[in-house]
């Protein structure tokens, strides 16, 4: 690799602290009366992203909600968070608001990551891939991603990331 592609690579920090947080009513209704939530999709993420030397800031799980999906994203942002990561959220009933909850915050929307992401769930689970809306942008210089909810499409979304995040750090914040 040559060219501008390694020049960024090479000015970017090595890893990059990334917050989590899980969006999803039926486990935050069970958070609320006290019972513990399991939360096998953002222990994926985390695993994936810590194996790939970056540090990780979990923010617990949230309820489908376009309030609070966006108050902890500012929480992460004002903790200076390099990039956040929504779980859940992202598929096509009525509860999934998490698109909408980051969509209209974007400077700049990447949609190249959804695309690759549905491209690479297609060659694993088949046209159940396009129900996902998977996304991702940059708000106030933060790299931001709606990861599917599923354990192994979060895993796979973060795989998929992982290795290129502070690349994609570096040039959000030029």
């Amino acid at each position: 690799m040559s060219g501008p592609v390694k020049e960024h690579r090479e000015a970017a920090p090595r890893s990059v602290t990334v917050g989590i947080v899980t969006a999803s009513s039926s486990r935050y209704a069970r958070s609320l009366q006290g019972e513990a939530v399991a939360d096998e999709s953002g222990d994926a993420v985390e695993e994936v992203l810590r194996r790939a030397g970056h540090a990780v800031r979990r923010y617990g799980v949230v309820d489908d909600d376009v309030r609070m999906i966006r108050r902890t994203l500012y929480k992460a942002l004002e903790e200076g968070c390099d990039a956040f990561v929504v779980i859940g959220g992202t598929g096509v009933t009525s509860r999934d608001v998490t698109v909408e909850a980051l969509r209209p915050l974007f400077d700049k929307e990447l949609p190249g990551f959804g695309e690759v992401f549905r491209a690479e769930s297609y060659r694993r689970i088949g046209g159940a891939a396009m129900l996902s809306r998977a996304t991702a942008g940059v708000v106030r210089g933060m790299v931001v991603f709606a990861f599917p909810g599923s354990p192994d499409g979060a895993r796979l979304a973060a795989e998929i990331v992982a290795g290129e995040l502070p690349h994609l750090v570096h040039l959000a914040r030029r």
